[in-house]
C-alpha cells in the first residue's frame, strides 16, 4: 500500500471484524455442538485469561527483538492457523484447546500494533493524536460491519458455517498483516532494553494503571450483562441490538473527529472526566434502567467512556513508555485493562447478579468508576510533584 496508515487502518479493521465475529456468535457455535451453558462460559472465558500473561509475551519479544510487524505477521499466521483447525474439531476440549490458541495468537496483535503505529506517528509533541483516531475508528467500523454482517450471513447459512467464515476472517487478517510496513526502522541494540519495573513503581505510572484497571472493570459488567440486563427489563432483542449500535456508532464518531478537540484537555484531565462520565453512566443504568431515553444517553456516552478513555490511555503510555519500552507499555495496559479486569467482573459480576440481580451489580461499576476518578486525581498529583522537581512549575495535570 501507499500509505502506511492506509495498512495499520486495513489491519485494525480486520482485526476488530475477527472479533466482532467471534465474540457475539461463538456461543452460538459451541451450543451447536451440544455444549453446556457451564462449558460454554469457560471457553468464553479463556480469552481474559489469556489477556493475562499472553499480550506482556509478545510485548516483550517485541521489545527486545525490535521487530514488532514481523511478530504481527507471526501472530496473525497462529491466528490463521488455530481458525483452519476449528474445522476438524467438534468435542468440548479440542474445540477449547483450539480457541485457546486462538486467543493466545490474536492477544499478541493488539499491543504490537498500537506499539508499532505510535512509533509511526511519533512527533517531537509525543503522540499525534488526530491521525491516530482516523487509524483507530476502523477498527470500530470493521467491529459493527462484522456483527451485522456475519449474524445476517449465519441467518441465511446456518450455525454450522461459522468456523469456515472464521477461517477466512482470520485469512484476510493475515493478508492486511503482510501488508505492513515497517515504517521508521527502529534501530538495533545490542544491549537489552530497560527494565519496566522500574516505572511501575512510580507513583505517576501506578496509579495510573490502577485508574485504567477500575474503569475497564466498570465496563466488564456492561459488556458482559448488560443485554441480559435490558431482556429481564422487557426490552426486546432488537431494542437490544439498536442500543448496542448506539454505542458503537458514537465511539466512530469521536475516534474520527478526536483531533478537533482532544488537545484542548491534557490527558489526566480527560481521564477525570471518563472516571465521572463513566459513574454517572452506570448509576444511572443501574437506577433509571427501565427509561428507554436513559438507556439511548447512557449508550452515547460510551463516546467518552471507551472512546476518549483508550485515546487518552494510548497517549499517556506512549508519553510514560518511550522507546524500547513502548510494547511493554501496550501490553500492560492489555494485561491490566482487559484481561484481569475481564476475569475479576466476569466472575464477581456473575456472583453479584447470581444473589442480588442485575442492577446492584451496575451499581458496583459506577462504584468502580468512581475508585478510577480517585486513582486519576493521585497520578495527576504525582505527576505535578515530578514536572514540579524538574522545572520548578506545577504541570498541568
Amino acid at each position: 500500500m501507499r500509505s502506511p496508515l492506509a495498512a495499520f487502518g486495513l489491519l485494525s479493521f480486520t482485526y476488530f471484524a475477527a472479533i466482532g465475529l467471534f465474540n457475539p456468535y461463538a456461543p452460538l457455535w459451541f451450543k451447536e455442538l451440544g455444549f453446556s451453558t457451564l462449558a460454554i462460559g469457560g471457553i468464553a472465558s479463556l480469552q481474559s485469561w489469556t489477556r493475562v500473561l499472553a499480550p506482556y509475551g509478545w510485548g516483550w519479544l517485541g521489545d527486545h527483538t525490535g521487530r514488532r510487524v514481523d511478530l504481527i505477521r507471526l501472530a496473525t499466521a497462529g491466528c490463521l492457523v488455530s481458525a483452519l483447525c476449528l474445522l476438524f474439531v467438534e468435542s468440548l476440549w479440542p474445540v477449547a484447546m483450539v480457541t485457546a490458541a486462538l486467543y493466545l495468537s490474536n492477544g499478541a496483535v493488539v499491543p504490537l500494533y498500537e506499539a508499532s503505529l505510535a512509533h509511526l506517528l511519533n512527533t517531537s509533541k509525543g503522540l499525534d493524536t488526530a491521525r491516530y483516531g482516523r487509524v483507530r475508528v476502523w477498527g470500530s467500523v470493521g467491529f459493527i460491519v462484522s456483527v451485522t454482517a456475519f449474524g445476517a450471513a449465519l441467518e441465511q447459512l446456518g450455525v454450522r458455517a461459522f468456523p469456515w467464515i472464521v477461517a477466512a476472517v482470520n485469512g484476510l487478517l493475515l493478508v492486511s498483516a503482510l501488508s505492513l510496513p515497517r515504517g521508521r526502522k527502529e534501530a538495533h541494540h545490542d544491549q537489552p532494553p530497560p527494565p519496566v519495573l522500574p516505572l511501575l513503581r512510580q507513583p505517576e505510572v501506578a496509579w495510573f494503571f490502577a485508574s485504567v484497571f477500575f474503569t475497564v472493570l466498570a465496563h466488564t459488567v456492561l459488556y458482559a450483562f448488560l443485554s441480559l440486563y435490558l431482556v429481564s427489563l422487557g426490552f426486546g432483542k432488537a431494542a437490544v441490538g439498536a442500543l448496542w449500535a448506539v454505542s458503537v456508532s458514537v465511539e466512530i464518531v469521536f475516534f474520527w473527529f478526536q483531533g478537533r478537540w482532544f488537545h484542548r484537555l491534557s490527558l489526566h484531565r480527560w481521564l477525570a472526566v471518563v472516571a465521572a462520565v463513566t459513574t454517572l453512566r452506570f448509576a444511572a443504568t443501574a437506577g433509571a434502567g427501565f427509561l428507554p431515553w436513559v438507556l439511548v444517553l447512557a449508550q452515547m456516552s460510551h463516546a467518552i467512556t471507551f472512546a476518549a478513555h483508550h485515546a487518552a490511555c494510548i497517549a499517556m503510555i506512549h508519553r510514560l513508555f518511550p522507546g524500547r519500552l513502548r510494547g511493554r507499555g501496550q501490553a500492560l495496559y492489555s494485561v491490566l485493562g482487559y484481561g484481569v479486569p475481564g476475569v475479576i467482573g466476569g466472575l464477581g459480576g456473575g456472583w453479584v447478579i447470581d444473589r442480588f440481580g442485575f442492577s446492584p451489580a451496575f451499581w458496583c461499576a459506577a462504584a468502580a468508576a468512581g475508585l478510577a476518578g480517585l486513582c486519576v486525581q493521585r497520578s495527576a498529583r504525582a505527576a505535578g510533584r515530578r514536572a514540579g522537581a524538574a522545572t520548578g512549575a506545577p504541570a498541568d495535570a
